[in-house]
């Protein structure tokens, strides 16, 4: 089974969203529940959002560290800069604009799998589906599926999260 898609990585504590290892690092624990916000070293989540607060929810990945260089000059659809490494989306009760940062790996992301990780998180919210990513197996069997994408072709890459997501079940 794969174990990584872009930021997205399988620990022992489950699917993990950013660097878990770093000290002083922040990464994003995807629970049943929900999300925990966590800073490496620390016994609790900084913050814990429940699946059913979120409206959507997006993911902003640069492909290298340096990219999220604070300060950097960012372009408008590049991931860069102090939000180049973020979760970002709309809760509800109250609505509010939500965003949280994590640590970039050592390792560079491939663009293939940003792209469908993106897409898969973006219709995961629109089919109302984001608890499935506090399934640790369901999570397992799409990033075995999407992470043997290698194209730049955005439709292609949106119609195999489609594809992904149906054979799967939301």
């Amino acid at each position: 089974m794969a174990q990584l898609l872009g930021p997205l990585e399988l620990t022992q504590d489950g699917w993990v969203i950013g660097d878990p290892t770093r000290t002083g690092g922040l990464c994003v624990l995807l629970t049943p529940e929900g999300l925990e916000h966590r800073r490496h070293g620390a016994a609790e989540p900084q913050l814990t959002v429940p699946w059913a607060r979120f409206m959507e929810l997006h993911v902003q990945a640069a492909f290298r560290k340096w990219q999220t260089t604070p300060g950097l000059p960012t372009r408008p659809g590049a991931d860069m800069g102090r939000d180049g490494c973020s979760l970002y989306g709309l809760v509800r009760h109250p609505y509010e604009p939500w965003r949280v940062r994590y640590t970039h790996h050592r390792r560079g992301y491939k663009g293939s799998h940003v792209m469908v990780l993106k897409f898969l998180f973006a219709q995961l919210g629109e089919a109302k589906a984001l608890d499935r990513l506090g399934d640790r197996e369901w999570v397992g069997a799409a990033v075995a599926q999407l992470s043997n994408h290698t194209s730049w072709n955005g439709s292609r890459a949106r119609q195999l999260v489609e594809t992904t997501i149906r054979s799967l079940g939301t």
